[in-house]
């Protein structure tokens, strides 16, 4: 492979911005048509198949993904060797995924052939299409050129809304529409491993790289559960809720599990330069850089949350209609988690950067036991406000699981995670008593807060003034100020 110029942190965040942006707005939009087309009962039973779906999906990787920017972040590493035998295991993990998902598929939903059916016909394209997407995207996060995960990602969604539209206009069953939805996954897949492709020299017959098994059993039951915790919702409602009341909460949850996207930005760019400090022993480099990552993914995170905490009952209703405004109550609850994950993504991105996998993952399963418990108990004793609530409350134990485990915790906490919880819990819980009727004057004096809150802290705001100063179309706009003020002379 050719050596290549790696994009800035700073090029990488807003290439991943705009694209992602975009393909949440697209993939909600595919979602809202969904929603008006299958009806609640129908959108219930495919969002119990989308979640187990997406399980599958996390089996044909297994964690490799990020094994991959370990191995690929170290010096000499032969990224050809690396991507190859990558493919190779991607494969068989693949098969795997098939084989044993669709034997459990039938041992737990043997009596209901509707939703068997929806399952198959979303998974046989969306798990091979998601397993295509990560190689992609996995390799140009190694090589730090984020603009061709964001054109990956791009792709998938429109061909998403695109497959919707023509299944709503030809008035498909919801089997079909299923199918469709999966196959956008399966033909942007597809371009992704072109793009690869082009870039990379694929040699399947060549030696393996062993470094990709090392700590593997960690890293996939790690991402296992990180894959589980955004899932189990509807799995578990399931046996407590009817597919009606499932159908609600899966509207309200599939927002901030949209949006949840935008932070993965920011932390898909940062990654892999946290490898590379690790590995080389740049240890005070590390910890400054997740500090930093804390902090914007944090801003990202409350940005998103304010809008949708005040106007919920708004939002709700022009995407969906009136009769789907029982989960307005929900969207306002569940928004909370937008800024909960963005802080807890950043701690176990700094976790599995130095090494500690394992820790991240004991965390993680806490987290998911704990959710299993809570997603039951509160959903049969509370309904599905009870539900939403216990989103919540998994965010705050993987919190303070994070926060237990990582290193130079104090300083982490003091210097990010600590002042700017501290801030977005005393300013939603202030705004929303004083301002609860007046939701459009509560989100523009949240946003004022946030923006004096970037301008106090000198670290972000230097941050983006430098990002600011260092864009070409501010070095453009400098040389014509200055050629204007020669002419002027």
């Amino acid at each position: 492979m050719q050596k290549t110029v790696r994009n800035s942190i700073a090029k990488n965040i807003v290439h991943l911005f705009y694209s992602t942006a975009l393909s949440s707005a697209l993939n909600a939009a595919a979602l809202i048509c969904l929603a008006y087309y299958l009806q609640s009962h129908h959108y219930g039973m495919f969002s119990v198949a989308l979640a187990s779906v997406m399980i599958m999906g996390y089996f044909t990787d297994a964690g490799l993904s990020e094994i991959v920017l370990r191995e690929g972040s170290k010096r000499e590493a032969d990224v050809s060797i690396i991507m190859s035998s990558y493919i190779k295991v991607r494969a068989v993990l693949l098969t795997g995924t098939f084989l044993f998902g669709f034997i459990l598929l039938h041992l737990l939903h043997s009596d209901d052939q509707e939703l068997m059916r929806t399952a198959y016909y979303l998974s046989i394209p969306m798990v091979t299409g998601l397993a295509l997407q990560s190689i992609g995207t996995t390799f140009f996060q190694l090589i730090e050129k984020m603009q061709y995960c964001g054109m990956i990602r791009m792709v998938s969604a429109v061909l998403l809304v695109l497959n919707i539209l023509a299944g709503m206009l030809f008035s498909l069953n919801p089997f079909v529409v299923c199918f469709l939805y999966g196959f956008s996954y399966f033909l942007s897949g597809l371009i992704g491993l072109y793009l690869v492709r082009r870039n990379i020299s694929l040699t399947l017959k060549g030696r393996f790289h062993r470094g990709l098994l090392e700590k593997l059993s960690s890293f996939a039951i790690g991402g296992l559960l990180f894959v589980i915790l955004p899932h189990l919702g509807p799995l578990v409602l399931e046996k407590t809720l009817t597919f009606k009341e499932v159908g609600f909460f899966a509207v309200a949850y599939r927002i901030p599990q949209a949006l949840q996207q935008i932070p993965f930005i920011v932390a898909g760019a940062y990654c892999p330069v946290l490898f590379r400090y690790y590995n080389n022993n740049q240890l005070e480099d590390h910890l400054q850089l997740n500090i930093s990552l804390i902090k914007i993914m944090s801003l990202v995170g409350m940005a998103m949350t304010i809008p949708f905490y005040y106007m919920s009952e708004t939002i709700i209703t022009i995407l969906f209609g009136e009769e789907w405004i029982r989960a307005s109550e929900l969207l306002k609850i569940l928004s909370i988690l937008l800024t909960l994950q963005a802080f807890n993504i950043a701690l176990a991105d700094g976790l599995t950067t130095r090494a500690m996998q394992t820790h991240r993952t004991v965390v993680q399963c806490i987290a998911v036991i704990s959710g299993i418990i809570l997603y039951f108990t509160m959903s049969a004793r509370f309904g599905i406000t009870g539900a939403a609530y216990a989103g919540i409350f998994i965010e705050c134990i993987t919190f303070l699981g994070f926060i237990m485990f990582i290193p130079n915790r104090w300083k982490i906490f003091k210097k990010a995670a600590g002042p700017y919880l501290l801030f977005f819990t005393v300013s939603l819980l202030c705004i929303d008593y004083f301002f609860y009727s007046l939701s459009f004057l509560a989100v523009s004096l949240h946003f004022l807060l946030l923006i004096t809150l970037i301008i106090i802290d000198k670290e972000v705001s230097g941050k983006i003034k430098n990002y600011v100063r260092s864009s070409k179309y501010y070095q453009k706009w400098r040389v014509r100020k200055a050629k204007e003020a020669e002419d002027g002379l």
